[in-house]
């Protein structure tokens, strides 16, 4: 299982990093794609591994570097947070995209588990792109 969720969380960091080069480049602001819209291009590059109703996007701009926060969306109970913001930014902004995903886990016994939220019945895995927006009309 160690496997699998390694590869699936590859999966997802792969299509958060194409995805969000089209909020830096302005595709989606110029575009005046929506949340929804911008999910369902990141669910197009993961379909085979993931249920696209339990990705959840979150899109945020920062006015600099030092103040982006990238905690883990966990409570102190251990908790999964749900974050949904969609704030893409206009020119030069700096934005961090994010898609988390908790990962159904089928063989936690054994004294091994890779659970880490719900109860540690699940995998948290959580793929980040940051940039700046590139220079533009938008």
């Amino acid at each position: 299982e160690t496997a699998l969720v390694f590869f699936a969380n590859q999966a997802l960091e792969t299509a958060v990093q194409d995805s969000a080069r089209q909020i830096m480049t302005g595709q989606v602001q110029m575009a005046g794609k929506t949340a929804a819209q911008f999910k369902t291009d990141v669910c197009q590059r993961i379909t085979a591994l993931f249920t696209c109703e339990a990705v959840d996007i979150d899109v945020k701009s920062y006015p600099t570097f030092a103040s982006v926060d990238v905690s883990r969306p966990v409570d102190a109970s251990g908790n999964y947070v749900k974050l949904t913001r969609f704030e893409p930014g206009k020119a030069k902004d700096i934005v961090v995209v994010r898609a988390t995903y908790r990962w159904p886990l089928f063989v936690s016994g054994f004294g091994y588990s890779l659970g880490d939220v719900d109860g540690k019945s699940k995998k948290l895995m959580v793929a980040t792109a940051s940039f700046r927006n590139e220079p533009g009309p938008f």
